[in-house]
């Protein structure tokens, strides 16, 4: 069966782990420690169903690896324009 790895440098690692500790947004935190969890050898499968504080899809943690992959650190941020768009209120009447 295949199995994702992810090879960190020292470097990336360090960032990563310095996200985990010390990063405000809660979201980018669960990422760095999930994609460490991998990086140490642990299925990304079993990394989104039992790692995490709360249980992910598969594909999430997939995707999560591969932003990490193309844009490292700076991937685990949201990207803009993502989300519900706000709405006007009040209404207009059109």
């Amino acid at each position: 069966m295949w199995r994702r790895e992810v090879r960190l440098t020292a470097a990336e690692r360090e960032q990563l782990e310095q996200v985990l500790r010390h990063d405000l947004k809660p979201y980018r935190r669960e990422r760095a420690a999930a994609i460490l969890q991998v990086a140490d050898g642990k299925a990304a499968f079993a990394v989104a169903r039992s790692g995490l504080l709360v249980r992910r899809a598969p594909d999430t943690v997939y995707g999560w690896l591969d932003r990490f992959e193309d844009l490292g650190v700076a991937g685990l941020t949201i990207a803009r324009g993502r989300g519900r768009k706000p709405t006007a209120f009040p209404p207009s009447a059109a």
